[in-house]
C-alpha cells in the first residue's frame, strides 16, 4: 500500500479517536443511507405516529433517467440526472432548494455520447422493470461541498453554494482505473479528509484521495471494482472502510489504507449492495446466484480474523442492489432478485440467516430506518412506513407518490421525505 504525508495531524486525531468528522451533518442528508452509511436515521421528533401522519406535498421536480439518490444538507438538495449541455449528453449534477424544488445550478461532469450503446446495458430501461439507463452514483455532501463519482470514474468536488468545480480526479486516465460492466454504481464515502473509492488498477486499486485537493494521500492492493458503496465503521475500535470488491470483503484503515482484515466471498455479473455491519459481524449478499453470508471479526492484539458464521447460496437471501439496515441484531431490506414489483421488505436474523418474515410488494425498492420505523420505497413509486421489529410485519402507511421506476434511496432531513424515480423527484413534509 502506498501512502502520501498529505494526510494532516488533525485528520490522524480525529480517525484514532474513532470520531466520525461528518456529525455536521447529522440532522441532514448529505452523506448516502444517512449520516453513518448504514440506513439508519434520526426519527422526526414532530411524528408521533407514522400510521397517523400525513405526507403533504412541498414539491415535485423533473428528474430524468438514473438511479441517483438525494444528498440534501445546507437547505439544498443534489442528484445526478442526464442532461444536455452545449448539444451534449451526459450525467449532470443538479442542485435544488430543499424547500421549494427550485433548481439552483447544474453542471454537466461527464459526457456520455452514447446511453443504451453496448456495455451500458440500455435494455434496462424497458418499462417493465427499470425506467432508462442514466447515473447510478449517489452525490454527498461534506463541509460546504459536493462530491460525484461519475460513470466513467471521474471523481469531482463542487462547491456546493454555486456548482463551481473545486477538482476532478479521472481514475480511468490517472489510476489505469477498469470500468465494470453497467460502469461506476458507488457513491463516495468521506472519512475526516480522505474521500475512498475503489476502481483503479493494478497496486491502485482503493484509493484515499484528500478531500480538499483530489490529491492522493494511499493507494494500493489489486481488487477489481463491484457497484457497491463501501462502508466505514469501527468494529473493536478500529474504525476502518470495507470495500465489497470482486474478490470478497476487504477492510482498510482510512487514514492510510493499511489493510486490516480480508474475506473471500464469490462474485458473479455484479455486486451491488454494500455490507452491513453489526458489532462484530459483517454482512453481504449478492444476486445471480451468489447469495448471502454473515462473518464474524475478531481481534488479537493488532491482528484481525475473519470467520464464517453462516452462508446461504441462491437467490433467496440476495439483495440484488437495496442494502438492508441492522437493528437489534435483525436486517431489514429488499430481499429478491428481478423479482420486479413484487420482491418482498423482509426481516432476516444477521446472526443466523433465518427470516422472520416477508412481505412482498415491494420489487427492488429500497428502505431506510428512522428510529423504529422503517421508511421504504417501492420499485412502483409508494413510500411505506412499516414497524421495524422482528415478530410479525406491521404496516402503519402506504401512499403512492412518485411516476417513473424507483431505485433510489428515500431521505428523510428536516422533517422531510425526500424521494425520486426515474422520471421526477418529491419532496413530501411530513404533518
Amino acid at each position: 500500500m502506498i501512502r502520501s504525508s498529505l494526510l494532516t495531524s488533525t485528520s490522524v486525531l480525529i480517525l484514532a479517536a474513532g470520531l466520525s468528522p461528518q456529525t455536521n451533518i447529522l440532522a441532514e442528508g448529505g452523506s448516502f443511507r444517512g449520516p453513518k452509511g448504514d440506513g439508519i436515521v434520526a426519527a422526526p421528533s414532530s411524528v408521533k405516529s407514522w400510521k397517523s401522519a400525513e405526507f403533504k406535498k412541498a414539491w415535485k421536480a423533473e428528474t430524468n433517467l438514473g438511479f441517483s439518490s438525494f444528498a440534501v444538507a445546507d437547505g439544498k438538495a443534489f442528484t445526478l440526472v442526464v442532461g444536455e449541455a452545449d448539444g451534449n449528453t451526459g450525467e449532470m449534477l443538479v442542485c435544488l432548494d430543499a424547500k421549494s424544488g427550485a433548481k439552483l445550478w447544474s453542471k454537466m461532469v461527464t459526457i456520455v455520447p452514447k446511453y443504451g450503446s453496448e456495455g451500458r446495458d440500455g435494455n434496462s430501461g424497458a418499462p417493465d422493470n427499470s425506467g432508462g439507463d442514466g447515473p447510478r452514483s449517489t452525490p454527498v455532501v461534506n463541509d460546504g461541498k459536493v462530491y460525484v463519482i461519475d460513470t466513467n470514474l471521474g471523481v469531482h468536488c463542487h462547491n456546493a453554494a454555486d456548482g463551481k468545480e473545486i477538482w476532478m480526479r479521472d481514475v480511468m486516465k490517472q489510476h489505469a482505473g477498469v470500468l465494470i460492466k453497467w460502469f461506476n454504481a458507488s457513491s463516495p464515502v468521506i472519512e475526516g479528509d480522505v474521500l475512498m473509492l475503489c476502481g483503479g488498477g493494478a497496486g491502485q486499486a482503493l484509493l484515499g484521495l484528500n478531500k480538499n485537493s483530489g490529491e492522493v494521500i494511499w493507494k494500493g492492493e489489486d481488487d477489481a471494482m463491484t457497484h457497491a458503496t463501501p462502508v466505514v465503521a469501527t468494529i473493536h475500535g478500529v474504525r476502518q472502510c470495507i470495500f465489497f470488491t470482486q474478490k470478497g470483503l476487504v477492510a482498510v484503515q482510512p487514514a492510510d489504507g493499511k489493510v486490516l482484515w480480508r474475506q473471500d466471498y464469490k462474485f458473479a455479473v455484479s455486486t451491488a449492495a454494500s455490507p452491513v455491519v453489526w458489532e462484530d459481524i459483517v454482512y453481504c449478499s449478492a444476486g445471480y446466484g451468489v447469495g448471502a453470508g454473515a462473518y464474524k471479526i475478531a481481534k488479537q492484539d493488532d491482528a484481525f480474523t475473519s470467520t464464517e458464521i453462516w452462508r446461504k447460496e441462491g437467490n433467496d437471501l440476495a439483495n440484488h442492489w437495496s442494502t438492508p439496515a441492522v437493528i437489534d441484531g435483525y436486517l431489514y431490506g429488499m430481499f429478491s432478485f428481478k423479482s420486479y414489483g413484487s420482491g418482498p421488505l423482509a426481516c432476516v436474523d444477521i446472526r443466523t440467516g433465518e427470516m422472520k418474515w416477508s412481505q412482498p410488494g415491494f420489487g427492488p425498492g429500497q428502505m431506510i430506518i428512522a428510529g423504529d420505523t422503517i421508511i421504504a420505497t417501492s420499485d412502483k413509486g409508494e413510500i411505506v412506513a412499516a414497524v421495524a421489529k422482528p415478530d410479525i410485519y406491521t404496516e402503519l402507511k402506504r401512499e403512492d407518490v412518485l411516476d417513473g421506476k424507483v431505485w433510489s434511496y428515500p431521505v428523510l432531513a428536516d422533517g422531510r421525505i425526500f424521494a425520486r424515480s426515474t422520471k421526477e423527484g418529491v419532496c413530501l413534509e411530513i404533518k
